[in-house]
């Protein structure tokens, strides 16, 4: 508890230490234990010779090293060395803290000394306040205290009590062990003792920090009833910690979690694990299990980092690894679908840039095969920019080079490298034309094609090649102008390509699988989203972009659309939005309006009949207190399930908070499935499918946290089962380890 040892080692050895060096130096030589230069005023200074005591009086004032000291009276008993501070006494030291007292004692070694009903007030807004406190041979000691950071005034300035605070018998501080320990102490809350915590103890602040328990959760769920959590904190060294915490549930067996952080002075990396012992449901469910095919081992492993070589060069790994399919679902540790494993080394320089990075994926749904996963090492990718010193453009020059394996599947390996030339200019019309000119060698292998199942992806078995090249000329066309008391600017844009004819089919797909035309890839070079395909023939594309500007709002919209001059048949499939000459219709709209309204609407309309093949909706209304959120997609593209991972799907997400009173506010989130069987043949959905509630009430002040959550999911997936889950939380602001 961070505010508690301000006390400890700061507000406590000022009260004891500096009235008497104070008053050495106001009344001649400075005995051997005044250490520092003390800034001395008071209104009267008297010195009885026969008693040999000095008193200071009305007004005294005292500063030193930032430590501000005012009392009514401090006096100084130079034969007994008893020093004494009297009457509305009250220190600040330089962090704002200050420490208030009725009276206090000390001898003149500055050491130990005592002082009556203390009320230390930290700048943070905490308080601490003790009958009596007390230091002896280092030991700082507290009777009968109290500390809470909570507010004890309300709004119109009447006293009222903290929302929680913790009370002792006695705190000490121990210098040696840096600790402080409690005797006799309690959680309050809302004025109620709630709970004993005996033993009680944290390390003083002295070395950042130390080890203790954390707050623990409490939750209940259908899958693994009622849940438990305490987490232990391990302070290993100043750049070193680690957690651990056994989860307690009453329906499975305990579940132990760690984890362990390192800094170091290159960078820093954790580590984290779960592992229990259970029923599971194996990464690949057509393979027995050795030894009981319903009990073994279940575990998550995880882990990330990054260290910066220097300036340029860094290296960043994140890596997670799960024994089961169902297992981070039915722990409630991650709704995550696909692991990914990645190591990677890059160097950023000004006009260059370098990737070397491996991949290793592990799909957790049930039409994932654990043969078929990829193993990428290793992906390179280099790039260097540089002028053009003959025409005003800028060159971009890139090497990339690939190499998938998997253990049942195909693999492939691929290299090219390639040029891009770009030139912006301005016309005397003000219009901006932009000219690029595209070249690309590929280099491909591929073995073991027959066991990819979809056949375009497959590509020729062996060695294969091909060239790319491409000419574009793009205008856009800025008319700025006043509208309705704001600024608009209405841009035109149309844009040439011209590419030849380019082998596809022949040459493996691995990252160009999942495409659809929208407003980010309307106007590039390639519309599919990797490497793998390209884009040829000659097209034009045009489009219409437009701004508009109020002080409090701004509006956004781009809208397009795309034309092939040839009359090749497209590789693209049907329901892409690209297969046919003349493209869909694809658009854009965000609304800003202050902070009240934030809304992005995407879309795609069919160009025969003005169907919706994509609608999509994110909004978030009300500010921050109250606020909603609206979530909506559909996909309506009739593409062949064969070709491609990504269904048609109709989804509808809601979410919001209602602050209904002080501190108190509602709040939820629900997803549903709104898919059918037209839309998703191979969907037993039924069109209205709630996926997952959730519903909530918080109590949040300047001091507590307090929330109660009920979700629901109506998804079960082996050992996950649908149903209720309850969680309790209780967080305690200003208590730190």
């Amino acid at each position: 508890m961070k505010t508690l040892n301000l006390l400890c080692r700061t507000a406590l050895p000022l009260l004891l230490c500096t009235p008497a060096a104070a008053l050495a130096q106001a009344t001649g030589p400075a005995p051997a234990s005044a250490e520092r230069q003390v800034d001395f005023s008071a209104d009267q200074l008297a010195y009885d010779s026969i008693g040999d005591i000095v008193t200071a009086s009305g007004n005294v004032r005292m500063t030193t090293e930032g430590n501000n000291l005012r009392a009514d009276t401090v006096t100084w008993n130079r034969q007994s060395g008893e020093v004494r501070a009297e009457g509305n006494v009250r220190i600040v030291n330089p962090q704002g803290d200050a420490a208030y007292g009725d009276n206090i004692l000390l001898t003149d070694t500055l050491r130990d000394g005592m002082v009556d009903n203390l009320l230390l007030v930290l700048e943070d807004g905490g308080r601490l306040a003790a009958d009596r406190g007390e230091r002896a041979a280092g030991y700082t000691t507290l009777y009968r205290a109290a500390y809470s950071p909570c507010a004890v005034i309300d709004e119109d300035g009447c006293p009222k009590d903290p929302t929680w605070k913790i009370t002792a018998v006695k705190v000490v501080h121990d210098p040696v062990r840096n600790r402080i320990r409690y005797e006799g102490a309690s959680l309050n809350l809302f004025g109620v003792p709630i709970i004993g915590l005996p033993g009680l103890s944290h390390p003083d602040g002295t070395e950042g920090g130390g080890s203790g328990l954390l707050v623990p959760d409490i939750r209940f769920s259908r899958s693994n009833g009622l849940e438990l959590s305490v987490p232990y904190y391990f302070k290993l060294a100043p750049n070193r910690d680690a957690t651990i915490t056994p989860h307690i549930y009453t329906d499975v067996l305990p579940m132990i979690e760690g984890r362990y952080r390192h800094l170091t002075e290159l960078g820093a990396f954790q580590l984290g694990a779960y592992l229990t012992y259970g029923s599971r449901l194996g990464l690949d469910p057509l393979v027995a299990q050795p030894g009981d095919p319903d009990k073994a081992v279940r575990a998550y492993l995880e882990g990330s980092g990054k260290f910066q070589l220097d300036p340029q060069w860094s290296i960043t790994a994140s890596g997670r690894y799960v024994t089961d399919r169902t297992f981070l679902r039915r722990y409630d540790i991650s709704r995550d679908d696909r692991l990914r494993s990645v190591v990677n080394a890059e160097r950023i320089a000004e006009d260059s840039y370098i990737s070397i990075a491996g991949w290793a994926f592990q799909g957790l749904r049930m039409t994932d095969e654990a043969g078929q996963q990829p193993i990428v090492l290793p992906a390179i990718d280099a790039r260097w920019r540089v002028d053009d010193p003959l025409w005003d453009g800028q060159i971009e020059l890139q090497a990339n080079s690939l190499s998938i394996v998997r253990t049942e599947g195909q693999d492939t390996q691929r290299a090219f490298a390639s040029a891009r030339w770009e030139r912006r200019s301005i016309t005397g019309l003000g219009q901006e034309l932009i000219l690029t000119a595209f070249a690309r060698g590929d280099l491909y292998h591929a073995n073991d094609t027959e066991l990819t199942s979809t056949p375009s992806y497959r590509g020729d078995e062996g060695w294969g090649s091909r060239a790319i090249g491409a000419l574009a000329a793009e205008l856009r066309w800025p008319l700025v102008g006043e509208f309705l008391n704001g600024t608009h600017r209405l841009t035109p844009r149309i844009q040439f390509v011209a590419s030849p004819p380019t082998s596809n089919l022949e040459i493996p797909n691995e990252d160009a699988r999942a495409v659809d035309l929208e407003d980010s890839n309307l106007f590039a070079l390639n519309r599919f989203p990797g490497y793998d395909r390209w884009e040829d023939g000659t097209r034009v594309t045009y489009g219409v972009d437009w701004a508009f500007d109020l002080p409090r709002a701004a509006v956004r919209t781009t809208i397009g659309q795309s034309y092939r001059l040839d009359r090749k048949p497209s590789i693209l499939p049907p329901g892409t939005g690209l297969s046919d000459r003349l493209s869909d219709v694809v658009g854009r709209t965000s609304v800003k309006l202050g902070r009240k309204l934030n809304l992005v609407h995407r879309f795609r309309l069919d160009k025969d009949n003005f169907a919706i093949r994509r609608n999509e909706i994110d909004a978030v209304i009300g500010g921050r207190q109250t606020y909603a959120t609206l979530g909506y997609l559909r996909l309506n593209r009739d593409i062949d399930p064969t070709l491609e991972d990504l269904r048609d799907r109709e989804e509808i997400r809601l979410g919001g908070r209602v602050k209904f009173a002080n501190y108190w506010s509602l709040f939820g989130s629900t997803v549903i499935d709104l898919t059918n069987e037209d839309e998703d043949p191979i969907s037993d959905a039924d069109g209205y499918e709630p996926v997952r509630h959730r519903l909530g009430l918080a109590y949040d002040d300047d001091c507590i946290e307090i929330g109660v959550t009920w979700r629901r999911d109506y998804e079960t997936t082996g050992d996950f089962r649908r149903g209720n889950t309850f969680l309790f939380r209780v967080a305690l602001k200003n208590l730190g380890r």
